[in-house]
Formats: structure tokens, C-alpha cells, sequence
């Protein structure tokens, strides 16, 4: 244990302090923190879709410059993972349980329940549905996590600096980084990572016991939810345990081979023809409206404006809330590959998988829900993949797999957070202890039964998005630091 840093010490206390007031006086926990996050989402909304589109246009800048050619390791490194295996690890640990979560429900509640701009059960609506679902799950999610990932892997492959996200602030604060200020920083990135995978872990466990219970009439509530986490939590510290190169990288590849059967049967027993149309043309209506979309904040219309807060802000938040673990774990896997590697990569594969996705998802539950056979709206974000399979052929399979998917989705990303959070609490250490993975494991599952048990997720997320505020602002460092470092990179490069 002597290799745990001082950062571990911190969150863990502030983490006690969080979950025992969330615990204690959950309703106090929960309006205190909605308030706070309304606070945020309505105030700082324009600013978060600034930074968003700041992040698309650097990564792009990034990936057709001159600094495309570094490589995020020596000269003579080459990637430690094939393409596909790269691509199934950035799905898993970016996504993946949330395509699972919302791919049939987003759009469905954009074109029934709560549009953007256009009427409620109309073809616009559909159209919308869908462009605005490729948006809060696209190219912009992915061009932040990019850009604060590509960060990461270059100070600490190219600089041998420690995988620590105050590492990369050395170019403007120097040995400051070494001191209280990075530790602040730490800390509030491993506070995130920790609150972000339990809240995934809470609502992953939501979702397997609504579809069990929807296939095999198990309970809902807190003692099956309890089981879930405990099983997945078993699996998951067993997955972190075996370390990147086996059950970390075996289950990421497995995630990818199951979803693809999952959307595959969708498209082939969905409304295929329709499928492939509405991504046709709505894939092309959001990369002809991507601008717009970007910096929408519906100043004087507030009904619009409202909507913007409650999915737009609320989304782009959560992603930078997210930041810190995901894109740690990107980097941690991305050694070996050029700049331009990494953001084609990073930037193409994960949008077009995703915005797919989306199409066929979506599109088959509006088409179930236009024709009247049971109306989805109804029913809970985690129950209406359930629902939309009970209208489709074959349904009890659909429904296994997916419910197979989003265990395997739900280890991958706990696991893979264990393993950036024994990163960022042993000094940035590329092969953090087992006791200190086991301890992570152990504390994510504990807050996610703790806040299960009182119906405190709503507050714990709401948590995660206020804290998403102030690692922003170290979002902006970052970018400062790497492109002071890459200018210096090129000019060594130039002199050798």
C-alpha cells in the first residue's frame, strides 16, 4: 500500500461526507444539488456549448496539422492494441451502457413527449429526434474526450510524465504540479471518476433488474438491485484484476461482437428499409446543421431554452463530468499511435457507430409507436427497450441478449474505471496495485447500494454535473499546456 498518494486519502474522505449526507437526509441532498446544477445548467449553459465546439474545432485543427505526425510514445513505439480491440475499448469505457439505456428511448421522446422545436408525433419530430440524439452521443462528446485524452497520452508516453491529470499542466505551472495545487486538481478528478461509474453502476443495476423482471416477474427493488451490483461488482474487480491485457481488453471485444448481433437483429427484424433511410437522411440533416445545433441557447424563447437546459446542458456537463476517467483510460490504451492515428480514430469510428445505432433503435420504436400496437412513451427510460422488443419478432432473445449487453457494458466500465482510479490515486502508476483496484471496486459499489437504498441517484448526478464546472476551467489548462508542448515537440523534432 505504500505506493497510494495523498489523493486517495482526500476523495475518500470527501466521498464519505457526500454519500453520508446523501444517506442521512436524501431529500435535503437531492434539492440542495438540484438546485445547484439548475444554478449551473441555466448560467453557464452558453459556455459549455463554447467549450464543446472549441473542442471539435481543435481536434480537427489537431488531426490536419503539421503536430498529426507525433506519436503518442518514442519514435519507435507502435500501438499496443490492433484497431478493432482499440475501437471496442473506447466504446465500452466511453458509452456503452448509455447506447443500451437510451438508444430506443431518446428519440422516442423527442418525437412523442418533449421536442426541441418541432410539433409532438410528426415526421419532423422523428427527423429531429433522431439529429439531436446523433448530437448529445457524437461528434462532440467525442472530440472533448480526444483532445483532454491526446493530452494525457502525450506527457505521459512522449514526456514520461505520470499518468496524473496535473501532470500535463507542467508546461504553464512547473513544479507546482507537484504540490497542493495538483493534488487539488487529482482529487477532483478521482472525486468525478468515482461518482460518475457509481451512478452508472446504479442505474446499470436499475436497468438489468427491469428487464429480468420484465422476462422472468423478479422484483423490483432494492434487495435485487443489491444482488446485481453484487454479482457485477465480483466480476468486474475479478476483470481489473487481470489487468488491460486480458480481462479488460476479452470483455471490450466481447461488448463489441454482442452489440453488433443486438443491432443487427434490430435492423433485420425492425423496419429495415426505413432504418437505413432515416440515417441516410438524418445523419446528413446533422452534419448540415451541426453549427447551429452547437451553439443554440434559445435566448428569448423559454420553453425552447428549457429543453436546452434539461438535454443539451444537461448532456454536455455530464460528458466533462465523465472526462477525467474516460479519457484517462483512452490515453492509458492509446500508446504507440500518431496524433492524426488517434483522432481519426477517435473522432470517426465511435460517432458513425453510435449515430447507427441511434437510427435503428430509434427509428424502430417510433415506427412501433406510430402504428398503435402499445404506446412507449409511457413507460420508464429503462423498461421501453423491453417493450419495443415485446412488439418484434422474436422478443425473449432480443431481450437476453441485451440484457447480456448491458452486464457486460456495465462490468467493462466499472472495471475499467477501477483501473484508472488505482492510476490516479498511486501517482499515476500504468499498472496500479491489485489491493488498491479491489478497494475502488469495493468503494463505487458501496455508493452505488448506499444511494440505491435511499433513492439518492438523481442527487449523486446532479453532483457529478456541478463538478463539472470547475474541472472545465482545468479542461481549458489543459489545452494551453499541450499546445505549448507540441510547439516545442516540433521544434526539437525539426533540430534532430
Amino acid at each position: 500500500m505504500k505506493k497510494i498518494s495523498k489523493v486517495f486519502f482526500i476523495t475518500i474522505a470527501l466521498i464519505i461526507i457526500a454519500v453520508g449526507y446523501g444517506a442521512i437526509a436524501p431529500e435535503s441532498f437531492e434539492a440542495v444539488t438540484t438546485s445547484a446544477k439548475n444554478f449551473v445548467a441555466s448560467t453557464f449553459g452558453w459556455y459549455y456549448l463554447v467549450l464543446m465546439s472549441f473542442m471539435v474545432a481543435l481536434a480537427i485543427f489537431l488531426l490536419l496539422s503539421p503536430y498529426g505526425k507525433i506519436r503518442l510514445g518514442k519514435d519507435h513505439e507502435r500501438p499496443q492494441f490492433s484497431t478493432v480491440t482499440w475501437i471496442a475499448m473506447l466504446f465500452s469505457a466511453g458509452m456503452g451502457i448509455g447506447l443500451v439505456f437510451y438508444g430506443a428511448a431518446e428519440p422516442l421522446s423527442h418525437f412523442a413527449v418533449d421536442s426541441a422545436t418541432e410539433e409532438l408525433n410528426t415526421a419532423a419530430a422523428f427527423k429531429e429526434g433522431l439529429r439531436q440524439s446523433y448530437f448529445h452521443w457524437g461528434l462532440h462528446i467525442w472530440a472533448m474526450y480526444g483532445v483532454v485524452a491526446l493530452s494525457l497520452a502525450f506527457f505521459q508516453f512522449r514526456k514520461n510524465e505520470p499518468g496524473l491529470i496535473s501532470a500535463t499542466l507542467k508546461p504553464i505551472f512547473g513544479d507546482k504540479m507537484n504540490g497542493p495545487w495538483g493534488i487539488l486538481v487529482d482529487v477532483l478528478a478521482v472525486f468525478a471518476t468515482a461518482f460518475g461509474v457509481a451512478t452508472s453502476l446504479g442505474f446499470g443495476a436499475v436497468q438489468i433488474n427491469a428487464g429480468l423482471n420484465h422476462l422472468f416477474g423478479i422484483t423490483i427493488g432494492i434487495q435485487s438491485q443489491f444482488i446485481i451490483v453484487a454479482v457485477v461488482t465480483v466480476l468486474f474487480i475479478a476483470s481489473a484484476w487481470t489487468g488491460l491485457s486480458k480481462g479488460i481488453k476479452y470483455l471490450s471485444n466481447m461488448n463489441l461482437v454482442v452489440a453488433f448481433i443486438l443491432l443487427a437483429l434490430v435492423v433485420i427484424l425492425g423496419p429495415t428499409l426505413l432504418i437505413f433511410n432515416m440515417f441516410t437522411e438524418t445523419f446528413g440533416g446533422y452534419l448540415s446543421n451541426l453549427i447551429e445545433m452547437s451553439m443554440r441557447t434559445a435566448p428569448l424563447d423559454e420553453g425552447r431554452r428549457a429543453w436546452l437546459d434539461g438535454w443539451t446542458i444537461f448532456y454536455w456537463a455530464w460528458w466533462i463530468a465523465w472526462a477525467p476517467f474516460v479519457s484517462m483510460f483512452i490515453a492509458r490504451v492509446s500508446r504507440g499511435r500518431t496524433i492524426r492515428e488517434f483522432l481519426v480514430g477517435i473522432l470517426v469510428a465511435p460517432t458513425l457507430l453510435g449515430a447507427f445505432w441511434f437510427a435503428a433503435f430509434g427509428s424502430t420504436a417510433i415506427d412501433v409507436q406510430m402504428s398503435g400496437v402499445v404506446d412507449l412513451s409511457q413507460f420508464s427510460t429503462e423498461l421501453t427497450i423491453f417493450e419495443m422488443f415485446d412488439a418484434m419478432p422474436w422478443s425473449l432473445l432480443l431481450s437476453v441478449i441485451a440484457i447480456i449487453l448491458i452486464a457486460s457494458f456495465f462490468i467493462t466500465s466499472a472495471d475499467s474505471a477501477t483501473f484508472v482510479l488505482g492510476m490516479q490515486s498511486t501517482n499515476g502508476s500504468l499498472t496500479p496495485p491489485n489491493n488498491v483496484k479491489l478497494i475502488w471496486g469495493l468503494i463505487q459499489s458501496t455508493i452505488a447500494v448506499i444511494l440505491l437504498s435511499v433513492n439518492g441517484l438523481t442527487a449523486l448526478q446532479n453532483t457529478i454535473i456541478i463538478a463539472a464546472l470547475p474541472f472545465s476551467f482545468v479542461m481549458w489548462l489543459m489545452v494551453v499546456a499541450l499546445i505549448k508542448a507540441l510547439k516545442a515537440e516540433m521544434l526539437l523534432m525539426k533540430k534532430k
